[in-house]
C-alpha cells in the first residue's frame, strides 16, 4: 500500500486494518522498531464495527521521515519475522 498524505500534516497512512486490535498490534511493532506510529479512527470502529468499511478501516499513521523504516517493519510482519515459536517460554530471559 502506498503511503497516503494527510492534508496539512506530516503524517502518512502506512497501513489500514478493519479491526482496531490488529491496528494496535501493527502500531506496536512500528513503535518497537523505532517508528513513532499512531492509530487513528479506532474509537469510531470500536463503537460500531460495522462502520469500519465506510470509514476505510482504522489507520496507522507515521511521520514522512519514517516511511521507509515503517514499510520495512510492516513487510517483516507480513513475512512472519515476528512470529513466536509454539514452544517458546515467555517467562525465560532472552
Amino acid at each position: 500500500m502506498e503511503a497516503e498524505a494527510l492534508p496539512g500534516r506530516d503524517l502518512f497512512v502506512v497501513a489500514k486494518c478493519m479491526v482496531p486490535t490488529d491496528a494496535y498490534l501493527l502500531a506496536g511493532c512500528l513503535v518497537a522498531g523505532g517508528v513513532p506510529a499512531v492509530v487513528a479512527d479506532a474509537n469510531h470502529v470500536q463503537a460500531d464495527l460495522l462502520i469500519a468499511p465506510a470509514l476505510g478501516g482504522v489507520r496507522i499513521l507515521a511521520p514522512a521521515s519514517y516511511l521507509v523504516q515503517a514499510r520495512e517493519i510492516l513487510a517483516a510482519y507480513e513475512r512472519g519475522d515476528y512470529t513466536l515459536d509454539d514452544d517458546l517460554d515467555v517467562g525465560e530471559p532472552v
